[in-house]
């Protein structure tokens, strides 16, 4: 609960803005939906067997027929290979062909072997030290070396490693042999290395194949290209809520003669804060702070409000399980503590007591903070999250059927039944068990940008006092 009630102003916005990605109850929900739509059953299915249990009642034997059933069918709409999911149909081929296992594996590092390589080159073949220290019968090896670990070409690195070994005049300088020896039985150029050569696999090259099928390569050009692009999407969605913010806190400034209001941004958590920082949001878009009028030299703020700004839906959601963990954590702050944080607008104090008020109930939460996004509104909601469907198809059950259904069509998708088991025993899928009370919790949190300047206006408009409400 916030120190104080909401300035009137803000609070009347909070009441008004429309929620255009807001979601119904599932029930009213699956009426507007395709309810042949296999995922639209498993999240209605999933969420019955949530309430269910909620009520201490057993799901039944129709329930868990009627989830295997929905699930058998994505599975099959995602191994198409015309319309389906390349990543899953990836993740079918992983779980198959121990070539594919070994080269996911190999290349989940592959970023660190590379730059552990060319740390490595640099520092016994970089231009610079060539023309410093490197004696004349290195010169020309070692500018190879480096030109193939400038060029990924780790099969050339490796034969130029052993062609320098097999100089006559490496024996006159044991120091510089070690540094090539190590360097070519090092475990980085050894993987590498079979990276390499399991690219020429049949598998391998079809697993590439799905990968590229959904989207350019890691660390390739358009790949960095794509990043970066979203980097400033992102970075431009955080510039207008704030924006809208700061607009809220000149209005709330104007009018109010007992306090005062700023808004900073990129507002970073001290690390004096006690309690657990990893995993949770340690760095907040927009902040709105108040604090009484009076103290200019050295003023002390409390934390008013929150704002996190998304892309998109997808993408709160995904956040939201980091964005209730920093409310915890900023909420183990000392009361009589004041803190410093750093901002882009530099350093702001801030009182332990506002902290430490907040709270992740959620009859307080809609008053604490906002997600604020520029995409449009889903014409058709999707009831079952992404991070929900990728656990349910990344199931060992689910590819060990997948990979069934390529060799019988009609395979029995039975065994699916021990995904409905862990359902609803086992910790790790308590998520996907709640999937759609947190669907629904996020989509309230969520606001478009301009409805919120819109409903920002109105109030304004309609003079709504910003003294505290009774």
């Amino acid at each position: 609960m916030s120190l104080t009630p909401l300035p009137a102003l803000l609070d009347e916005t909070l009441r008004t803005v429309a929620r255009r990605y807001r979601l119904p109850p599932l029930d009213s929900a699956s009426s507007l939906t395709d309810a042949t739509n296999p995922a639209t059953v498993l999240a209605t299915t999933i969420e019955e067997a949530r309430r269910l249990r909620g009520d201490g009642q057993p799901p039944g034997a129709e329930l868990q027929q009627r989830f295997v059933d929905a699930l058998a069918r994505m599975i099959r709409d995602a191994v198409d290979t015309r319309s389906g999911d390349p990543a899953f149909q990836a993740a079918v081929l992983r779980h198959d062909a121990p070539s594919v296992r070994e080269y996911a594996s190999l290349s989940a590092h592959a970023d660190q072997d590379r730059r552990a390589l060319h740390s490595a080159v640099n520092a016994i073949a970089h231009p610079a030290k060539l023309e410093r220290s490197a004696q004349a019968w290195q010169r020309d090896g070692l500018a190879r070396l480096h030109a193939a670990a400038t060029s990924a070409s780790w099969a050339d690195l490796h034969a130029t490693l052993q062609a320098l070994l097999a100089l006559p005049d490496m024996a006159t300088d044991a120091a510089f042999e070690q540094d090539i020896v190590k360097l070519k039985d090092s475990p980085a150029l050894e993987r590498m290395l079979r990276v390499d050569a399991l690219a020429s696999d049949e598998h391998v090259r079809r697993y590439r194949a799905l990968w590229v099928r959904q989207g350019p390569l890691e660390g390739s050009t358009i790949a960095v290209a794509q990043g970066a692009a979203s980097q400033q999407r992102g970075a431009a969605v955080e510039a207008l809520a704030a924006q809208v913010l700061e607009a809220l806190a000149r209005r709330l400034d104007a009018v109010d003669e007992r306090r005062t209001y700023r808004v900073v941004t990129s507002m970073r958590v001290p690390s004096s804060i006690p309690g657990r920082h990893d995993r949770a949001k340690t760095e907040w878009d927009a902040i709105l702070l108040e604090r009484p009028r009076g103290d200019e030299a050295a003023p002390i703020w409390n934390v008013r409000f929150l704002v996190e700004a998304k892309a998109s839906a997808d993408a709160a959601t995904t956040d939201l399980p980091r964005l209730l963990r920093g409310l915890n954590l900023l909420a183990q702050a000392a009361p009589d503590t004041v803190y410093s944080f750093e901002a882009h607008q530099g350093t702001v104090r801030v009182h332990g007591a506002s902290l430490r008020a907040l709270t992740t109930d959620d009859t307080a939460l809609h008053q604490e903070v906002l997600y604020c996004c520029d995409a449009s509104a889903d014409a058709t909601p999707r009831l079952l999250g992404a991070a929900s469907r990728m656990q349910l198809l990344s199931a060992s059950a689910s590819l060990e059927y997948a990979s069934a259904l390529a060799q019988q069509p009609d395979a029995d998708p039975g065994g699916l039944g021990v995904i409905w088991h862990a359902l609803l025993t086992l910790p790790q899928w308590h998520a996907v068990l709640h999937q759609y009370p947190s669907l629904r919790q996020v989509r309230e949190l969520m606001v478009a940008i301009d409805d919120l300047r819109a409903a920002i206006d109105d109030a304004d408009e309609a003079g709504v006092a910003s003294s505290v409400c009774a």
